[in-house]
């Protein structure tokens, strides 16, 4: 499958990208490696793929109306204990603070939600691209949720004169010491609720929120303009901050980077096989060499459709609870 061309930039007011395209492409990569046998053959023939179309919804953000928000939540905007009190299902802080106030501070724990069950149904009536494309798609707002600056209003350090530290946290150290990390997550495993889930990965990041914005600013007040230098890329020379400055942040913050990465891995393949299991685990080694028709995609979407309006009375099934 061949991955979205890199869209025109058509608006400056949106946020800077997520992770970093690096770090995005490397978690989906890395994500497949968690999956169990049934998975891994599939995942593992389509991991260009997987890696390529990681950065795809970044790209969208600048095209597509609705997309920006689905990539951060500002929860200083609902008040300073929001992460715990905010409703945790949609529908319910919708009703509570109005769907325009949701979207204007970013849903990316429910989108995550959103995006499982679209995958789930993807699994359910066996299709094969839209099953990488979804994929691809939640390893990203997974991958956001753990940022801890995409749950603050001061997501670039705008308000405390640090622009530039979201850059700084989630590509420039990813990319400097990605060598220096620990892969080895473990195995997918099964998520019980998976909203719930999404919501303790956003509480948990934005907990670093404070540490990640104040010992930058501690660093600055002892390093002053040794902060930045200058490198050359292709024919172009840029100002960077200086690997010396880095480094130091990145010990001051104690592996937080790292661990916000493996979350990410390990959250993401739970994710993919979360839904896959949801789906009644469908036998997917072979849709590399067989795939189903348009025709079968077609009357399966059908079928699941007419399933979930639960048009008639039946009685209870053990199957009732997998959408």
């Amino acid at each position: 499958m061949v991955a979205l061309s890199l869209l025109a930039l058509m608006s400056t007011g949106f946020r800077a990208p997520r992770w970093g395209f690096f770090a995005h492409q490397k978690i989906n990569r890395l994500a497949v490696f968690c999956l169990p046998p049934e998975m891994l053959g599939f995942y593992k023939a389509n991991i260009n793929y997987l890696a390529e179309a990681a950065v795809n919804p970044d790209r969208r953000r600048y095209a597509v109306v609705d997309e920006a928000p689905r990539h951060y939540i500002d929860l200083d905007a609902f008040g300073d204990s929001a992460a715990h009190t905010l409703p945790r299902f949609w529908g319910q802080a919708v009703k509570q603070f109005g769907a325009e106030k949701i979207n204007a501070h970013g849903i990316v724990p429910w989108h995550v939600q959103t995006m499982y069950e679209r995958l789930r149904d993807a699994f359910l009536v066996r299709d094969p691209r839209q099953v990488l494309r979804l994929s691809a798609d939640i390893g990203h707002y997974v991958a956001d949720a753990h940022v801890p600056l995409h749950t603050t209003s001061n997501y670039d350090g705008q308000k405390t004169g640090q622009e530039g530290i979201h850059a700084f946290w989630e590509s420039r150290l990813p990319e400097l010491y990605f060598d220096e990390y620990d892969f080895i997550v473990g195995k997918a495993s099964y998520i019980e609720r998976v909203q719930l889930t999404a919501w303790e990965i956003v509480t948990h990041a934005h907990e670093k929120t404070d540490s990640v914005l104040r010992l930058e600013r501690e660093l600055f007040a002892w390093e002053g303009d040794r902060k930045f230098t200058f490198e050359t890329k292709g024919r172009q020379t840029v100002k960077v901050i200086a690997e010396p400055y880095a480094k130091k942040y990145h010990l001051l913050l104690n592996g937080m980077v790292e661990r916000q990465f493996r979350a990410s891995i390990k959250m993401t393949a739970d994710l993919w096989y979360t839904a896959w299991i949801d789906a009644g685990q469908p036998d997917i080694g072979l849709w590399a060499t067989t795939p189903p028709t348009e025709e079968e995609i077609r009357q399966r979407k059908e079928e699941v459709a007419l399933w979930k309006e639960r048009r008639f009375q039946a009685r209870p099934h053990e199957g009732d609870s997998i959408p």
